[in-house]
């Protein structure tokens, strides 16, 4: 089974990050995941056209997507576009938490974001992923967010790191079927570390990448191309590729 995740795509009438994507979204075509998950930033500024033609190019695929709002993305459009349906049901708040099942693994989607700042939160949201764990009928999973959970050593994007995380280590380390591995996006880099003892990964972005910069008074150069993965699970065991295309 192949999960592909995209991220970062901050699409915006002044910028060609729709062609970015396109050119994901072509490396991909025969590859042909079983499902596609969007962790967030799909467009900037309440861009409503750019969430539109995102899910009109997600409609010529193939296999299914999975998609979850980032601190740039406005919830009301996504709703407007996408529809109801594409979340979960039993979500409060408003949140556009997600749980999509294929093939023996299910995948979780929570929803990261504060509306109104960069930074991420799970505060209000640790309740429903602790219900998700700890379900009778869990399948083994794989969790995706948007907001990064471990610091990753680049000062102005680690100010935004996610909120209320020693709750979600607590539920994680309880749980009845901890996940096989975090994803999540927000840093525009793709960094690999841990949380909770499980594998924690940060998806490169399809926008410009974000120097490897740690704060010193040099800052590197960053001419990375448009970045995914692909988590592959097979044989009840799970790997994740970092691929720039």
């Amino acid at each position: 089974m192949l999960i592909a995740q995209v991220s970062d795509i901050h699409a915006a009438p002044d910028n060609d990050h729709l062609a970015r994507f396109d050119r994901v979204l072509g490396w991909l075509a025969p590859l042909q995941p079983d499902v596609l998950v969007l962790s967030g930033d799909l467009t900037d500024d309440g861009w409503l056209e750019g969430y539109q033609q995102i899910a009109a190019r997600l409609g010529e695929m193939p296999y299914p997507s999975v998609i979850l709002p980032g601190n740039s993305d406005d919830r009301r459009l996504m709703r407007s576009v996408w529809g109801e349906d594409a979340w979960a049901k039993d979500a409060c708040d408003g949140a556009l938490h997600a749980v999509y099942k294929v093939d023996g693994l299910r995948l979780i989607g929570l929803d990261s974001t504060v509306e109104g700042h960069e930074h991420g939160s799970l505060t209000d949201h640790s309740g429903w992923l602790e219900i998700q764990l700890n379900r009778a009928d869990a399948l083994p999973s794989i969790l995706f967010l948007h907001h990064h959970l471990f610091a990753s050593g680049i000062p102005p994007l680690d100010q935004a790191l996610c909120r209320g995380i020693d709750r979600l280590e607590d539920i994680i380390s309880s749980a009845v079927t901890r996940p096989l591995a975090i994803a999540s996006g927000h840093v525009h880099r793709p960094i690999a570390g841990m949380f909770a003892g499980i594998p924690a990964h940060i998806c490169a972005s399809v926008c410009p990448a974000n120097p490897v910069w740690f704060g010193t008074d040099w800052v590197p150069p960053a001419e990375d191309a448009p970045g995914l993965m692909i988590h592959r699970y097979v044989n009840s065991v799970l790997t994740s590729h970092h691929v720039r295309v």
